[in-house]
């Protein structure tokens, strides 16, 4: 078991504290000029590509227990800040799913990065598994963990005490990390309406889907309806249901080495 895997958070109070583990030195880092936004990513290790695409209010930095194990199985690990997110800007236009889909593209063209694993938290999620849509040839796999692919998926919202403090630390390092540190609540109340109304893709839709794909739902996740996942399973051909017992939204924060086991499975199924 790796170091920085070997033990629970499942409340987020170590989290809220100390956020994850810091990213580790990277081999590239930089900004891609994309369609009125800068979008930070960094580049780490040499191997089969593999993409970490964070959850809503969040930041690159959210994966940390994450990047080494997935070094250490031989992977490049890129890392990127979505738009309006960590240290990358946006423009005034509402948040769309699809817009930061392209910016991911933008990120993988500027790299040379011709196809690569999609992991996808939350609202990266649902990037990813856009991706998988509209660039297939882009995508080697697609790991969905802990989101929607209509509203309908979605539980009514209730703040718990894990929900808090996990807010809670989005809004330090947003402070911290963004270039308009001041402007947290319009950015809150942005991405919050994207979740509200997006995204929006019919059965139809997802039955097209020809890259692997697995749906990986948490037991207690507080956001999405265990029956949303499974009908995403059903729905899209050949896809994978993969539960994740004693945790909740943020698995890759509270259990990394059950989390990480799944994924490293994943990846080797889909980049052998």
């Amino acid at each position: 078991m790796h170091p920085l895997t070997a033990s629970h958070d499942d409340d987020l109070e170590r989290f809220a504290a100390q956020g994850a583990p810091p990213l580790p030195p990277s081999d590239m880092s930089g900004y891609v000029e994309h369609d009125n936004a800068r979008i930070w990513y960094a580049s780490y290790g040499a191997g089969a590509p593999v993409l970490l695409l964070h959850g809503g209010l969040g930041h690159s930095g959210n994966w940390g227990y994450q990047i080494a194990p997935l070094l250490d199985a031989g992977h490049r690990v890129v890392v990127l800040d979505s738009r309006g997110h960590g240290r990358s800007t946006r423009d005034a236009r509402p948040y769309r799913y699809e817009l930061m889909a392209t910016d991911v593209l933008a990120v993988m063209d500027t790299l040379q990065l011709d196809r690569a694993a999609m992991v996808g938290w939350s609202d990266g999620a649902c990037v990813a598994m856009v991706l998988g849509i509209v660039a297939p040839e882009r995508v080697a796999g697609v790991f969905f963990f802990g989101c929607n692919m209509d509203p309908s998926g979605t539980k009514e919202f209730v703040l718990t005490p894990t929900i808090d403090r996990c807010f809670s630390r989005h809004a330090k390092d947003y402070a911290q990390l963004s270039a308009t540190p001041d402007d947290f609540d319009a950015f809150v109340g942005a991405v919050s309406e994207m979740m509200r109304t997006q995204p929006n893709y019919p059965a139809h839709e997802l039955a097209r889907i020809r890259v692997p794909v697995a749906i990986v739902q948490s037991e207690h996740d507080e956001f999405i309806k265990p029956e949303h996942a499974d009908y995403l399973a059903r729905t899209i051909p050949g896809a994978d249901l993969i539960l994740l017992r004693d945790v909740s939204h943020f698995a890759p924060l509270q259990r990394p080495a059950q989390f990480n086991r799944v994924l490293l499975g994943f990846l080797r199924r889909v980049l052998a």
